[in-house]
């Protein structure tokens, strides 16, 4: 006899990224890019901010600062990781690309590191790096 079959779904809820200055990731991830700040708790002389899109509200950014939960030695090496820009970065996609680089190069609050440019595997996107350092690229959709 066969066991039944249970349909599960699974779908992202959270992304997290490490910031050393949580107001400067904020303006940058509200302001430049036009996320929706939905929670802000702090605790233990650290803070983390959640942030979504419009299009996507069940998907949450979480910036948290890279000692906040963790042993000294473990934040220490978090907090070197970001300065050195090694952190997974985030991939976005916008309908239109060229208004969202234009949008977040006028913030002045990041590293531009490509311009919007074709690519050979057939993907128009833009580079940058976040006031924290993390690799953020924005694709047209």
């Amino acid at each position: 006899m066969r066991p039944s079959i249970v349909h599960m779904t699974i779908s992202l809820s959270a992304v997290h990224v490490f910031t050393d200055d949580p107001d400067a990731s904020l303006a940058f991830y509200r302001d430049a890019l036009g996320l929706e700040l939905r929670n802000e708790v702090a605790n233990d002389g650290f803070r983390w901010l959640t942030l979504s899109t419009a299009e996507q509200p069940e998907v949450e950014i979480v910036l948290s600062q890279p000692h906040a939960g963790r042993s000294q030695e473990d934040g220490d090496a978090l907090a070197a990781m970001l300065a050195k820009g090694e952190l997974p970065g985030l991939l976005f996609r916008a309908s239109d690309l060229d208004a969202a680089f234009e949008k977040v190069q006028a913030s002045g609050n990041a590293e531009i590191l490509q311009e919007p440019t074709d690519q050979f595997w057939g993907v128009r996107d833009a580079a940058f790096r976040d006031p924290a350092g993390n690799m953020v690229r924005i694709s047209q959709a």
